[in-house]
C-alpha cells in the first residue's frame, strides 16, 4: 500500500496528458485486472494493405495514393486481454480523481 500512496494521482485532463506523451493510463476504481489506456496516435496515409478492416481498405484504394488518414484514438486493454479500438469514458471516469501510470 505504501508504493501505491507514492503514485499521482490524476484526474480525466492529468489521463490524457500522460497519454499524449506515450504513457499508459488506467483507474484505480477499475475492477478488472491489467486494463490500461493508451493513446494510438493515427496516421495520416495509411496504405490500403496495412487495414485490418475490409470495408476501410476498399475506401483506403479508392483515395489518392491508395492511402486513407487514420484518426488518432484512445484503445483500451481488457480485463480479458484484448485490445479494444475506440474506448469512450463513462462519467464516473471522466469525474474521477483516481488516475495513475499502468506500469
Amino acid at each position: 500500500m505504501a508504493e501505491r500512496e507514492k503514485k499521482y494521482l490524476g484526474d480525466i485532463g492529468w489521463a490524457i496528458d500522460a497519454m499524449r506523451m506515450g504513457r499508459k493510463v488506467r483507474r484505480l476504481g477499475w475492477n478488472g485486472k491489467g486494463m490500461w489506456l493508451a493513446l494510438s496516435p493515427g496516421n495520416d496515409g495509411l496504405p490500403a494493405k496495412n487495414f485490418w478492416s475490409d470495408a476501410a481498405a476498399e475506401f483506403a484504394k479508392g483515395q489518392p495514393g491508395g492511402r486513407a488518414k487514420v484518426l488518432p484514438c484512445i484503445i483500451m486493454k481488457t480485463a480479458t486481454g484484448e485490445i479494444l479500438m475506440g474506448w469512450l469514458a463513462s462519467q464516473t471516469d471522466l469525474l474521477a480523481a483516481d488516475w495513475e501510470e499502468a506500469i
